[in-house]
């Protein structure tokens, strides 16, 4: 009777165990489950997390790019511009020139504010050499002249100085672009500046602004 009674005892413990057992394997189907899920969701977060970066990042270089090829409002272009170097006077059709024959010698224009009337023809190199030539008559401000002044001496490839014979106050140029304003607080003229100092539209990027002429 003992002995059937030990036997009994044993197959409930054996049941037990065995319950346990199927207890332990169901939690570890569970928490694989659960972790083959979370895993699953992460990696779907962060493939569609980076495709969402990548579209943004194309989008917003397809925008940047649509703004670079947009002119800015008022501004007027010119094709067609000769390059040769002449030392005699050049008749140009816009005033000041923004391109055609020009002198071998280009004005120094790394950010540098010339008080006196410069050679055009040597501006115009300067032009070729991807800069922004400012030009003001008497009729700009003093505050915009001081203005620009401060701008130009802090943006390399830009250089300024007076000019009579032109019809507004204030002119921007750059090799085959112009644009009149006339206020420097215009904001036209930080958009000429950003898109054509050393832009798209310069013959010869990269070529120095400074070993030329100085006053």
């Amino acid at each position: 009777m003992g002995s059937s009674r030990a036997k009994e005892q044993r197959a409930s413990r054996r049941a037990k165990l065995e319950e346990m057992r199927r207890a332990e394997a169901a939690r570890e189907r569970r928490n694989r489950i659960i972790t083959w899920t979370c895993s699953a969701v992460i990696v779907a977060a962060v493939v569609g997390g980076s495709w969402y970066l990548v579209d943004r990042m194309q989008d917003e270089k397809a925008a940047e790019e649509v703004a670079a090829a947009k002119p800015v409002a008022g501004e007027k272009s010119f094709k067609g511009l000769s390059q040769n170097h002449v030392e005699t006077p050049v008749d140009y059709k816009t005033s000041p020139g923004v391109g055609g024959d020009h002198n071998p010698a280009w004005m120094n224009c790394n950010g540098v504010v010339y008080d006196k009337e410069i050679g055009e023809t040597n501006a115009v190199h300067s032009l070729e050499h991807g800069a922004v030539w400012v030009t003001y008559t008497d009729k700009a401000t003093d505050k915009d002249v001081s203005t620009l002044k401060d701008q130009v001496t802090k943006t390399p490839y830009t250089l300024m100085s007076p000019f009579a014979d032109q019809s507004s106050p204030i002119v921007l140029s750059a090799w085959g672009k112009q644009l009149s304003v006339d206020s420097a607080a215009d904001p036209r003229v930080e958009k000429f500046l950003g898109k054509y100092v050393q832009g798209a539209q310069t013959p010869e990027p990269g070529a120095v602004c400074t070993g030329g002429i100085a006053a």
